[in-house]
């Protein structure tokens, strides 16, 4: 099974960017659909954006449609975020996955997570 390693977080100014990273050890990557979720103090785990075996295929949560991209680097095994025009509800603590599916939304459908990374917007 794949394992995950993100990175990135910290805290930005509201308008500010961030790119979070997402290593994954083994050599079946490149098999994964890979997504972002995120997680707000008090809330439930949400999907923020996935990407398609192939870096192709792309899916976002409307909230941050616009200001956010995700692609990979298949030979890097890793994936990142970048987070352009934060804004304070962007904090979170964001995790990153793999599935076996096609561009997956929900958490049920991935197989392996990451520890997460903490991003805090100030306003």
């Amino acid at each position: 099974q794949v394992q995950l390693v993100e990175s990135g977080g910290g805290l930005v100014q509201a308008g500010g960017s961030l790119r979070l990273s997402c290593a994954a050890s083994g050599r079946t990557f490149s098999r994964y659909a890979m997504g972002w979720f995120r997680q707000a103090p008090g809330k439930g785990r949400e999907f923020v954006a996935v990407v398609g075996s192939t870096g192709v295929s792309r899916l976002y949560a409307d909230s941050v449609k616009g200001r956010f991209t995700i692609y990979r680097d298949n030979a890097k095994n890793t994936v990142y975020l970048q987070m352009n025009s934060l804004k304070a509800e962007d904090t979170a603590v964001y995790y990153c996955a793999a599935s076996g599916g096609i561009l997956p939304i929900t958490e049920r459908r991935y197989d392996a997570w990451g520890q997460g990374t903490q991003v805090t917007v100030s306003s």
